[in-house]
């Protein structure tokens, strides 16, 4: 590697070849040592922007990123451990209910999460809700609590896949996170150092997804799972609709104790859909189900005999959270003010713009807009009406939940703005938009 350069490198994929293995292994430890300067990194990136990367290349660059750092080995843990990975949108808890769904079947769980930045916060911030609640747990406890009882959620180390962390902020500052390549990379790096053996993806299209267009969540999804089948770990990919928000709550405590009713099998249809389909993948790729329907059942049981629930508290205990509000969700983060937005004609609820939606939760202040911005866990939105859902002047559309009276009059006009009401009565759409295997 000692007589390869950058530079050389740079032009190369500028004029339109291919990186080699070498090349590209060179390439991501000498900018993780910081030998590497940003501003040849960045050259690197607009020139991937433009050139693209072929399968081979993006394999490299996803193994090179996943081994900058420690591999998570989970021998300690028995039986296959199965991890879930959704690219994220507005209300967006699955994690909150499924995992507690799968483990109830008997399907270990080894989860590595992060926090939110934008406006949602992440599932390490709704599990926050729980008083006490940490993932800031040893690496052994993290073992023992999935063996013992098939389910544990720790926060991502500084150690895992570090290359990834440096180029997505390089990327995010010059114009170059949007390529097909270096954002299936960015996901897989991390999801195959977390050491799961199976992989299921959740990979959102619609409005307030990061994939806005159908085919282009199509094209991510066959990229992660060609890159994790490559890599030797079983990988499926579910699409699904982010064009509005998922569910009805939005802000994170409201989230939990949604996620709690879908777990007692009151939750909104869409949600549980969603949890059921991805459960079933993760059932069937863990051996604990033959077929997708046999997994589908079995999660189903496990909400009815309240196998599931019991499953939730159990993990939210192990990890020093209060398991009394796993069984009385009134005892989450409450916000002082709750108001109603209301419809201001009749008709029928045509569009509504989802990231809006988010951005409405986080003026509030349940998102972060910087690092260093600290949560509000009690606000949020908790929609009344979706897409397809008939209005009458002076109906709820929603309630916002908020502390400031400010935040709570500049996100009812701008979660207002979000809604179009027409004549026309719009069917909702199917959350599931297609599976890729």
């Amino acid at each position: 590697m000692k007589n390869m350069r950058m530079y050389d490198l740079i032009m190369k994929k500028r004029n339109g070849g291919a990186l080699s293995k070498a090349e590209i292994y060179f390439m991501v430890e000498g900018y993780t040592k910081g030998e590497i300067p940003d501003y040849q990194m960045s050259a690197m990136m607009m020139a991937v922007y433009f050139v693209g990367m072929n399968e081979e290349e993006t394999f490299h660059l996803t193994m090179a990123m996943a081994h900058s750092g420690e591999m998570l080995d989970l021998s300690a843990i028995d039986g296959i451990k199965v991890d879930k990975h959704s690219t994220g949108g507005v209300g967006d808890k699955t994690s909150l209910a499924l995992t507690p769904m799968v483990a109830a079947c008997g399907v270990k769980i080894a989860k590595m999460s992060g926090r939110g930045l934008g406006h949602t916060g992440g599932t390490i911030d709704k599990l926050e809700s729980f008083a006490g609640f940490s993932t800031a747990i040893s690496t052994e406890d993290f073992f023992k609590n999935v063996n013992e009882i098939g389910i544990s959620i720790m926060g991502q180390t500084k150690e895992l896949a570090p290359a990834d962390k440096l180029l997505y902020a390089l990327r995010d500052v010059t114009a170059t996170v949007d390529n097909m390549s270096l954002i299936a990379s960015s996901i897989m790096s991390k999801k195959l150092a977390a050491g799961a053996d199976a992989i299921v993806l959740d990979v959102k299209t619609g409005s307030g997804a990061f994939m806005k267009k159908e085919a282009d969540a199509f094209a991510l999804a066959k990229e992660m799972v060609q890159l994790g089948k490559n890599a030797g770990r079983n990988t499926a990919a579910v699409v699904s609709d982010m064009d509005q928000p998922l569910g009805f709550a939005v802000g994170n405590a409201l989230e939990v104790k949604e996620a709690i009713e879908t777990l007692k099998g009151n939750g909104p249809e869409d949600f549980t859909e969603l949890c059921l389909t991805l459960g079933s993948y993760m059932l069937l790729m863990g051996g604990a189900a033959k077929t997708e329907e046999e997994g589908r059942e079995m999660l189903k049981e496990a909400v009815a005999d309240g196998r599931a629930l019991r499953k939730l508290a159990e993990f939210v205990k192990a990890q020093g959270g209060d398991e009394k509000m796993v069984y009385e969700p009134e005892l989450l983060p409450r916000a002082r003010m709750v108001e109603p937005v209301l419809a201001e004609g009749d008709g029928y609820v045509e569009r509504l713009v989802c990231d809006e939606v988010g951005i409405c939760s986080l003026i509030l202040g349940g998102g972060r807009e910087t690092k260093e911005s600290v949560i509000d866990l009690s606000v949020g939105i908790v929609l009344e009406k979706k897409v397809g859902a008939q209005v009458k002047k002076g109906d709820v559309l929603a309630w916002l939940h908020a502390n400031d009276s400010e935040r709570l009059q500049a996100a009812k006009e701008r979660l207002l703005a979000a809604y179009t009401i027409g004549k026309d009565k719009k069917s909702e759409g199917k959350v599931i938009v297609g599976i890729v295997k």
